[in-house]
């Protein structure tokens, strides 16, 4: 069901959001409700990105299980966190299409043009983007509350290794990123945890009821400790 409401709403909503970037303003992407970005564009000058990670040259391509799609990403626990978030919403929420996740940008010609600090974190290859021309910069409601229910079973069960551009205070909802430093303890735990799933069939991604009683409680409980 929730795949259906999906591709309904990004057939009609993708055309009205690439409208809107061509003309340089953010408008709206299905039901979600914009609000200007507050900063300018500009290149990232530092050599770590925002989430102190260090910029990369170059990032490994990797593929996202079950999706024909891949995306480049800094090795180690980060891609295996990332690449978790890609395979739930292609299994749990729609299928990704050609194009659908970017990953790391490069730096140097054709720098990556930074309009909010978190995007800086594509540059050393501990963000993707998920869909950006339908959810961009400074729009806000762009999930329908099944989405959003599976999102926050996501960063549930990533216990705060992983934030969501949804809950910043200048949204972009395809935003995920790496919150914390690598070598953090939580941080190699969580990896630890999904590598365990990936390794064990029918367990992780694919396997997982976003609407499990239970599950919804511990989301809940968890947003609300995360503020």
């Amino acid at each position: 069901m929730v795949n259906e409401l999906s591709r309904r709403r990004f057939a009609g909503a993708t055309g009205a959001v690439a409208g809107a970037v061509v003309l340089g303003s953010v408008g709206t992407a299905g039901p979600a409700s914009a609000a200007a970005a507050s900063a300018p564009t500009g290149e990232w000058q530092g050599d770590r990105s925002a989430n102190g990670w260090p910029v990369l040259a170059e990032a490994t391509e990797y593929d996202i299980e079950g999706s024909g799609q891949s995306v480049r990403l800094a090795d180690g626990d980060a891609s295996v966190l990332l690449l978790h978030v890609a395979r739930r919403f292609h299994y749990e929420i729609d299928q990704l299409r050609r194009g659908d996740v970017q990953g790391h940008r490069p730096s140097g010609e054709g720098r990556l043009q930074v309009r909010q600090r978190y995007e800086s974190n594509y540059l050393s290859g501990t963000a993707i983007a998920i869909r950006p021309d339908a959810y961009p910069v400074g729009a806000k409601g762009g999930l329908y509350p099944q989405e959003l229910v599976i999102v926050r079973d996501i960063l549930t069960e990533l216990d705060g290794a992983v934030r969501w551009g949804g809950d910043f205070g200048t949204p972009k909802e395809a935003h995920f990123e790496i919150a914390l430093r690598s070598g953090h303890p939580k941080l190699k735990g969580v990896a630890r945890k999904i590598r365990g799933w990936n390794n064990s069939p029918g367990e992780g991604a694919g396997s997982i009821d976003a609407f499990d009683t239970k599950r919804r409680a511990k989301a809940r409980a968890f947003s609300r400790r995360a503020g």
